[in-house]
């Protein structure tokens, strides 16, 4: 048995310097009880897979089963309350609980490292939920940390919906901005809001990307949510840079009629929230694998947030 995390999009998204050039690289929003789990039945032929669509994961259980010293055989089956694309890591999370379930198969141990190596190759590109909750910012199409930024991000209580209809979006054939000033001096800023724990700096951090990825991926409603930002007392907005959900972002220690105010202002622009969460410990505990039936899980919502 193995299980994964998704993500809500993220806070920074960009094309930064790394070792005298530049590259992609990107920090992920976590978000709790959103799972993906797998289970592996070792067996003799081709590895199948339920649902058959899950192609990625196909071939993850394939990589893995070799990185295992294991012939790559048997039955692979994947429940995920995860959508497909609108940017909430679903690949990503599909090919992480794969490795895990394939590895406790055979009872080995991959590194996280080794993990992101297989997810880049099974898909091209991956997020970097495989490596726990500190907040990294992470070369997504070469599958390592460019930078460890701390233990966490600033807690935020995080309203959640979709743009675009929900349309699906085809994350590879995506270019990026190649603004390399403008996101180094956001990854400044996300630093110093990381050690001060400043949530309105998160905020303005994430709202500038958004900007910024709008010349790659246009959110028409990306101005609405920035005004219902500012009448709420939000302290900014985020969103998938290459899907289609996105949120706005809340100091957990404010005023919770600010949540309910949101609330309605979105359901009043035609975007009706359709998640609330809080990123306080939502830190990735230590993968066990079989800890866990596969089935849905439990309501995680926190303790005082209203329902959606």
């Amino acid at each position: 048995m193995g299980h994964a995390p998704g993500h809500h999009g993220e806070i920074l998204q960009g094309v930064f310097r790394d070792r005298g050039r530049r590259c992609r690289g990107l920090v992920t929003l976590p978000v709790p009880g959103a799972v993906t789990r797998a289970e592996f039945v070792p067996g003799p032929g081709p590895v199948t897979v339920t649902p058959p669509d899950r192609a990625k994961a196909r071939r993850a259980a394939e990589l893995a089963a070799a990185a295992c010293g294991r012939p790559a055989g048997g039955s692979l089956r994947l429940d995920s309350g995860l959508p497909v694309g609108l940017g909430l890591g679903s690949s990503t999370s599909d090919i992480l609980a794969t490795v895990r379930a394939v590895s406790a198969a055979f009872g080995v141990v991959l590194a996280p490292e080794a993990v992101a190596r297989i997810a880049v190759r099974a898909e091209r590109a991956c997020d970097p939920i495989m490596l726990g909750g500190g907040a990294v910012l992470f070369a997504q199409r070469e599958g390592r940390v460019l930078e460890r930024l701390g233990p966490r991000l600033p807690p935020v209580v995080v309203i959640g919906c979709v743009t675009g209809g929900g349309a699906p979006v085809d994350t590879l054939a995506l270019g990026a901005v190649a603004d390399v000033a403008a996101f180094e001096r956001l990854r400044r800023m996300l630093r110093l809001a990381i050690v001060t724990g400043d949530v309105a700096l998160l905020g303005r951090v994430s709202t500038e990307s958004a900007r910024l990825n709008q010349r790659v991926l246009v959110k028409d409603e990306l101005p609405e949510l920035e005004r219902i930002a500012a009448v709420t007392g939000a302290a900014g907005v985020q969103v998938a840079h290459s899907g289609n959900v996105a949120g706005l972002l809340f100091d957990p220690g404010g005023d919770p009629d600010r949540v309910r105010r949101c609330f309605r202002a979105l359901r009043a622009a035609g975007l009706p929230a359709t998640r609330l969460f809080t990123t306080e410990g939502t830190d990735a505990q230590p993968h066990r694998g079989g800890d866990r039936a596969a089935g849905p899980g439990p309501d995680r919502r926190a303790a005082g947030l209203p329902a959606v």
